[in-house]
């Protein structure tokens, strides 16, 4: 949206998550799996991206994607969720905080005050004024 590449689809999690952090990190895996159909698309029509970056609000989830040790807390993630760490690891995408101020795309997913929702919408790409 705006400038950016953009994949968006509501669905509802098939997984279980016992944290914010869980359910962030498995999300932040399934845009993991779009950006890298989305890089490979782009190959047949000549453009080679290196690196996509991936933005996340979650600290826990960007610290845990970039963690390849397993921990107590987190050993019931089953494995087909950790494409997303073995993809950073790999160097095919990166995590990258985004400050839940900036981070445009919650206009998508909560309800927001005028000023955040049109900042959001304006960061989108979306012109029209709501007043």
């Amino acid at each position: 949206m705006g400038c950016c590449l953009t994949s968006w689809f509501l669905k509802k999690q098939t997984a279980l998550a016992i944290s914010t952090t869980e359910a962030e990190y498995v999300s932040a895996g399934k845009a993991c799996q779009q950006a890298l159909w989305m890089k490979q698309a782009l190959v047949d029509y000549g453009v080679r991206l290196d690196d996509i970056p991936i933005m996340c609000d979650n600290k826990g989830a960007i610290d845990l994607s970039k963690n390849l040790v397993q921990h107590a807390r987190t050993k019931h993630i089953e494995i087909r969720h950790h494409f997303l760490r073995d993809n950073v690891q790999k160097g095919n995408i990166s995590i990258e905080k985004v400050s839940s101020k900036d981070n445009v795309v919650d206009i998508l997913t909560k309800p927001l005050k005028r000023e955040p929702f049109n900042y959001s919408r304006l960061g989108l790409g979306i012109r029209e004024q709501i007043d």
